[in-house]
């Protein structure tokens, strides 16, 4: 069964306004390094830690995010659009699968972003959509577009939906609110 936009309620409010990138294979220090980081900088915070850092804007200058691991992935959360910026993503994904999705309901700024190795495979651009579905997508997307008709809202829901797919990680409350992460600032994409 495919989840309703009401199974994604809470995940929806606490992703709106922030990027959520999945990298495959790489550990919280190597994202701050190839996001131009020192992990030396980074500091342990919890979920409520971050959001209160990024709330405050105590922050100061450059890109501010937190990464963890889950399973054989990094989880990065931030608090921006950085993080779906071609020039992170792209170098990000250097040697290894990324999925990166932003959410911006006020606006309905919806990004998300497949890609493997600096070859983009699949994205959802906010007020362009979906660019064609690959066969690996076809099916999750056969099962959402029932549920989320006529054109899928990806902060309803989809957009977790095909990072599960391809990520295998279901977020939850407790993996997103209960996972230990490295919290600092790299710099900001220069465009």
């Amino acid at each position: 069964m495919i989840a309703t936009p009401d199974d994604y309620a809470w995940l929806t409010e606490a992703a709106d306004g922030w990027c959520f990138t999945y990298v495959r294979g790489l550990m919280p220090e190597q994202v701050v390094i190839r996001r131009g980081g020192h992990p030396e900088d980074f500091t342990p915070m919890t979920y409520g830690e971050l959001v209160d850092a990024a709330c405050s804007g105590s922050t100061g200058p450059g890109a501010f995010l937190g990464v963890t691991t889950i399973g054989d992935w990094a989880f990065v959360i931030e608090p921006d659009r950085h993080g779906i910026a071609e020039e992170v993503i792209m170098p990000l994904s250097a040697g290894t699968r990324l999925v990166s999705h932003y959410l911006m309901t006020i606006k309905a700024l919806d990004y998300f972003y497949w890609i493997e190795d600096g070859e983009l495979r699949f994205c959802f651009i906010a007020q362009d959509g979906y660019m064609e579905v690959p066969d690996e997508l076809m099916e999750t997307m056969e099962r959402i577009y029932p549920v989320h008709h006529p054109l899928p809202e990806l902060l309803d829901g989809p957009a977790f939906l095909l990072a599960e797919h391809l990520t295998g990680i279901t977020l939850t409350a407790q993996l997103l609110e209960g996972s230990p992460y490295l919290g600092g600032v790299v710099p900001e994409p220069r465009s």
